[in-house]
């Protein structure tokens, strides 16, 4: 490993193009004369040994004279999975615990090893489950992880999935967002005391978090449910709420508010900063309570399950949730300042091509939905749901390949520029999908389809700079205007030359009449505009440092002070942003001044 490192760190030194072909190349190369296997090199076992390397043998490492840009080149060459922090954050997803779920729709997967809706191959189910479904564990794992690939971790976006989050009870949800904020708040030692305690205390309790162990302990519980002899509730129940392992550890699983607020505090001004905390739930529990409550945890961005937005399709497939709700929580997760990021699926049951056509375009258009985000992905076949006996008798069949690209084709040249499409298909494994896509690179297929139509492409994720090279002089700043139902909408962003997008801030003006007719809930008063967010891309920067991407040219400084100038101009007297815990400094230095749920600046 020493040696391929420093025939990199000479390649590099020649200024020679290293590209991942090349460095996958370099690595069989060194492997061809090396008969054990298992003394193989390989690049995503180069940035620990990097790590390693640097810390153990400082005297060594200091004789090669490697001066900073170098060192960049060096990591930039070995970092795994660059894209995972290009946007400008590093993400880290959680899962809850397995919970029941007050609907039973058509086409949801019923693994009793994970909460509703997910399957325990997907990528972050394994790691859940590996850590015991523990907030803490998971964030401490995952920071290791992220750390090990070369991916900075200073700045951290947490997104929550599992079962829905207002259906868990309030002292667990408290005691969750408590737990994460204590990973990133401890200190390296710490996380280390604190997983070989935990460990020992979930095995001391008897509960395994071994994939094998598990499979086989609920093999027979499983089987019911998938022949709907019981129902996925009852199965649940039996297993987390009957059991007294579990009802041990839910014991433990409450926090006061006091405890959440101290450690945002703490967090404010530590290593790994929270600059985005998502939650997942349902159109039918947004409310002004659970949104305030929401937002009190430090919450910046909603996801939703949205699905369809055609009554009937809703009803064939078992989703209780009504169009009338979607659009009342589009209204106050808007008002209230938050991301929203809607949840759309095509080839649903009772639906055609041409369906999700017009339902796509009724939720990119329509004022009374407009997200900011959108997960577009297919429906597919998964064992044990009641889409089965659907395709049994014929009444159900996937979108053929030439269909499904025609209808995501049209989705993104539907698309505003003010809109990102975060993904295009679910993480399920291809061998959990009975019949459905399985392509795992659909997104690129599509994207190569959509680019030889020659039509142009708007959405923001097609646009990202991310780790891409780019000239901060080509850069202009645009505007786009558009109305929800209650408010006027501004996308501003950065833009190079060839319509690239180097950063973006979303401002809302509420209507004042809404505003002052529903002033006993919401949090806001007349006269105060919303930056419901500001992003700069580029590979993530460390805080206080400067970096070669996007970030730190105060991209972010000169958005945040034309959406003031357009508030002004409006006739609105003070700027509210919905800061996440971690970003509450910037916006001090920007003139903002806590005030409740949100930081506030006078205009």
């Amino acid at each position: 490993m020493k040696e391929l490192l420093f025939d990199i760190l000479a390649i590099l030194r020649r200024n020679e193009v290293l590209d991942a072909k090349a460095l996958a190349q370099l690595v069989r190369k060194h492997n061809e004369n090396i008969s054990d296997v298992s003394k193989h090199c390989a690049k995503k076992k180069l940035y620990p040994f990097y790590l390693r390397f640097k810390e153990n043998h400082p005297e060594e490492w200091q004789a090669l004279h490697i001066d900073s840009a170098l060192e960049d080149k060096l990591i930039a060459c070995i970092r795994m999975k660059p894209r995972r922090s290009a946007s400008g954050v590093a993400t880290i997803t959680v899962l809850t615990k397995p919970w029941q779920c007050k609907n039973n729709c058509l086409y949801c997967p019923n693994d009793i090893r994970m909460p509703k809706s997910y399957l325990a191959d997907e990528p972050a189910c394994q790691r859940a489950e590996r850590n015991y479904f523990d907030p803490y564990l998971q964030v401490a794992s995952r920071m290791k992880a992220l750390h090990e690939m070369g991916h900075p971790t200073d700045k951290i976006e947490l997104i929550i999935l599992g079962g829905t989050w207002c259906d868990y009870p309030q002292s667990y949800r408290v005691w969750y967002i408590a737990e994460l904020f204590q990973a990133l708040c401890d200190t390296t030692e710490q996380r280390k005391q604190c997983i070989a305690t935990r460990k020992a205390w979930y095995e001391q309790l008897g509960i395994s978090a071994q994939s094998d162990t598990l499979k086989r302990a609920t093999e027979q519980l499983q089987a019911r449910v998938s022949s709907h002899e019981i129902s996925y509730n009852q199965a649940i129940r039996h297993l987390y709420q009957e059991s007294s392992a579990w009802i041990r550890v839910s014991e433990g699983q409450q926090a006061p508010f006091s405890r959440v607020f101290d450690l945002h505090k703490r967090n404010e001004s530590c290593a790994h900063r929270v600059v985005g905390l998502v939650i997942e739930t349902r159109p039918d529990t947004i409310t002004c309570d659970n949104l305030r409550e929401i937002r009190r945890l430090g919450a910046t961005k909603i996801q939703i399950g949205i699905q369809s937005l055609h009554e009937h399709t809703l009803a064939l497939n078992g989703r209780k949730n009504e169009v009338q709700q979607a659009t009342r929580a589009f209204e106050l997760l808007r008002i209230f300042g938050f991301k929203i990021h809607a949840h759309l699926m095509a080839n649903l049951y009772g639906a055609s091509p041409d369906d999700d056509k017009r339902d796509y375009n009724l939720l990119v258009h329509d004022e009374r939905f407009l997200p900011d985000e959108i997960k577009l992905y297919p429906c597919a076949l998964v064992d044990g749901t009641g889409l089965v006996r659907h395709h049994q008798n014929g009444t159900w069949r996937p979108y053929t390949y030439e269909q499904l690209v025609d209808v995501l084709c049209s989705c993104m040249y539907d698309t505003p520029d003010y809109v990102r499409i975060s993904r295009m298909i679910r993480d399920i494994s291809a061998q959990d999908i009975l019949v459905g896509n399985k392509l795992t690179n659909l997104r690129q297929m599509v994207e190569q389809h959509a680019q030889a139509s020659g039509k142009p492409i708007r959405e923001i994720r097609y646009r990202e700079i991310g780790t891409n090279d780019f000239n901060p002089n080509t850069l202009a700043m645009t505007e786009t205007a558009y109305c929800s139902t209650h408010t006027q909408e501004f996308f501003l962003q950065w833009k190079d030359e060839h319509e690239r997008i180097a950063g973006f801030l979303r401002l809302s003006l509420p209507d004042e009449s809404y505003v002052k007719e529903h002033e006993d809930e919401l949090p806001i008063r007349c006269g105060e505009a919303m930056i419901r967010e500001v992003h700069v891309y580029g590979a993530v920067a460390h805080l206080h440092k400067r970096s070669q991407g996007a970030q730190h040219l105060g991209l972010g400084k000169k958005l945040i002070e034309r959406a003031c100038e357009i508030a002004k101009s409006a006739g609105y007297s003070h700027m509210n942003v919905i800061s996440a815990i971690g970003t509450r400094e910037y916006y001090r230095k920007q003139g903002f001044s806590d005030a409740g749920l949100y930081q506030q600046r006078s205009l």
